[in-house]
């Protein structure tokens, strides 16, 4: 039994390197590479040069998003952030080498995501890297694929 519980509030993918994102109601979980028609599982991404499961799939916090409204006045929407999928209820730095479920898709936290100046230079927005140091989300490897929809369930 999960001992926590959290959702997907939002998807999104870019077909390539500094594209925009698109906001998806659901997506191909690919094992071993990523979510379908995204630039990291074409390879196409900035980082796909350091190719590896850390890139298959990146998460952020809606609460990280809300409260860099509140508190530091940046509005950073889920379809600009440049993460994959946006969750709530979950904290995400606790998922670091462990195995985790969203819907029927096994994911393996394996590092915090931090942004960088590459980040700052897409989305244009002062103080956004400083504001989200240490609370950018988490890149993740698709252990086993499936569907990821929008209102799925996360947890162990």
């Amino acid at each position: 039994m999960s001992t926590w519980q959290g959702e997907v509030v939002s998807i999104h993918t870019a077909p390539a390197a500094g594209e925009a994102m698109t906001d998806l109601q659901e997506v191909e979980a690919l094992a071993g590479r990523g979510l379908a028609g995204d630039r990291y599982a074409k390879e196409s991404g900035t980082h796909s040069k350091a190719a590896g499961p850390h890139r298959h799939v990146t998460f952020i916090e809606s609460e990280v998003l809300e409260s860099l409204k509140r508190d530091d006045g940046i509005e950073l929407p889920g379809v600009l952030c440049r993460r994959n999928i946006v969750t709530r209820g979950v904290q995400l730095m606790g998922l670091v080498g462990k195995e985790f479920k969203v819907g029927g898709v096994t994911f393996r936290g394996v590092r915090l995501n931090e942004p960088c100046r590459y980040f700052q230079n897409l989305v244009q927005i002062e103080g956004v890297v400083k504001a989200l140091v240490h609370r950018s989300g988490l890149n993740a490897e698709v252990v086993a694929g499936g569907r990821v929809r929008v209102g799925d369930r996360m947890g162990e």
